[in-house]
């Protein structure tokens, strides 16, 4: 068996979970190089409307400022979640990670019904440079908060069924890297895209 060092926390203690921890950062490092160029194709392609619809036309502040609010409440929650699971404490830990997983489903819902309010009024991934760009960066963010959703579910049934250990510490850990890491995204999203498009 893996000696463990009690110095450190749960998540940390083995020599393993210290290992697939670290390999997680090398992934979000190259999720980061995934994120950056889509952002960069969107900053070149954001004026190229094709003389339609345009983001200071299409982007509605409240429903932004509510799907931002969302979200950032979801990192919090994450955080809480986190720091009961360091404390042994399965059942608040499972409490407010099923809140931040609400959070996360209440910004999915306005994220597609904003997708489906611009496709009604003719503003699809076809019509030009700009929404193509807008569609694909926002779309990938959005596909990765579902998976955040269902890979979240799926380490919790874990955690019912096996209790806070070393190993289901270090999922529930790493699922919280992942959900910071998508605020983080959402926070560029947000000023680099929305309020950019809203006051240009």
């Amino acid at each position: 068996m893996e000696q463990t060092n009690k110095e450190l926390p749960l998540e940390y203690q083995t020599h393993q979970d210290r290992m697939t921890i670290l390999a997680f950062w090398i992934f979000l490092g190259a999720e980061i190089a995934l994120f950056s160029t889509l952002f960069a194709t969107y900053l070149v392609l954001e004026h190229r409307t094709a003389g339609m619809f345009s983001a200071k036309q299409l982007f509605e502040a409240p429903k932004v400022m509510m799907m931002t609010f969302l979200l950032l409440t979801s990192s919090f929650t994450c955080g809480v979640a986190i720091w009961y699971m360091r404390r042994n404490n399965a059942k608040q830990l499972i409490g407010w990670m099923l809140v931040t997983l609400l959070l996360g489903a209440g910004f999915l819902y306005m994220e597609i019904a904003e997708f489906t309010h611009y496709v009604h009024e003719g503003a699809t991934i076809q019509t030009s440079a700009f929404l193509s760009s807008f569609f694909v960066l926002t779309g990938t963010h959005g596909a990765h908060v579902t998976l955040g959703i269902c890979w979240a579910l799926s380490i919790l049934y874990q955690v019912m069924k096996n209790g806070i250990t070393t190993t289901t510490a270090r999922k529930v850990f790493i699922i919280g890297l992942y959900w910071h890491f998508l605020d983080v995204v959402w926070i560029f999203l947000f000023t680099l895209v929305y309020v950019k498009g809203m006051v240009g």
